[in-house]
């Protein structure tokens, strides 16, 4: 017993650690907020031409990836898109239909990463250019322990003005996890970090273990000529249709009834073997 307690005590001086995740294509096969907006017209903060332009930008965005002049560009439009919008209203709407719209593109694969880190005993960060009324739910739909996205301007009125807070974007990325890794005490030598674009190429060149996930070209070259891991996610999947995981809670009392169980065996196998050979 006194073995098993050494090995505890060992576990928790081991350096805190996390796995950074990018959401959009890399968790969720589409953008986060521009799959919300067809409930943003239904809910009457878009017009017709608007919900139109937005859908062609999602098909710009899936089926080529994103550059940085094209990242630049939807910024700008969905920043004056969002101008006057009411807060409370666009977080009710995407409480409604956060389950319907996306629970069914989140990726099996990412999904039982999530939960691999998670068992291991890492925090789990989404950090994406998403706006945070779309990022911050989803966040909490996937178990994430933590959350940097966009931050637009609040007016006094409750609205948005279209100003940019803060824009989680390309090198804001790794200043955001550096930032979390000082005040969260982790290890970024033994984190962990996965994305899709090579806009987050600062993001994954901060941690120790960085992932290339259904990368643009310009990501998989980077990937090939560094070694880095590269994963393709390709099976979205409602969380509910998946095999439930026990939480965590669960799985460290089992991991310890079991570790406490097979010392006393070997205990007792020890104590048996001295009988016999006396």
């Amino acid at each position: 017993m006194v073995g098993a307690y050494a090995r505890l005590v060992e576990n928790h001086s081991l350096p805190r650690t996390a796995a950074f995740f990018d959401l959009d294509k890399t968790v969720i096969a589409k953008s986060s907020t521009l799959t919300f907006s067809k409930s943003f017209y239904q809910g009457g903060l878009i017009n017709r031409r608007a919900a139109l332009r937005t859908a062609y930008t999602q098909f710009v965005f899936l089926a080529g990836g994103a550059d940085h002049d094209q990242m630049e560009r939807m910024r700008k439009y969905l920043s004056s898109l969002v101008r006057g919008w009411n807060v409370q209203q666009v977080k009710d709407i995407v409480a409604e239909t956060l389950h319907d719209l996306i629970d069914p593109i989140i990726y099996d694969e990412a999904a039982s990463l999530i939960e691999e880190h998670h068992v291991a005993g890492r925090d789990v960060v989404i950090v994406s250019t998403s706006g945070a009324e779309v990022v911050e739910p989803i966040g909490e739909l996937l178990g994430a322990d933590r959350v940097v996205a966009t931050r637009m301007v609040v007016g006094d009125d409750g609205c948005f003005t279209g100003e940019v807070e803060y824009y989680a974007y390309g090198p804001t990325k790794a200043e955001a996890i550096r930032e979390l890794a000082e005040s969260e005490e982790y290890d970024l030598a033994h984190c962990y970090a996965y994305s899709d674009s090579a806009t987050d190429l600062p993001m994954l060149e901060a941690v120790g273990h960085p992932h290339a996930v259904n990368p643009d070209r310009t990501l998989r070259r980077e990937a090939l000529a560094r070694g880095w891991p590269i994963l393709d996610f390709h099976r979205p999947v409602r969380l509910k249709q998946r095999l439930p995981t026990p939480p965590r809670p669960a799985l460290l009392a089992a991991a310890a009834i079991g570790a406490a169980a097979a010392t006393a065996g070997l205990v007792w196998y020890a104590s048996r073997r001295r009988v016999a050979t006396a």
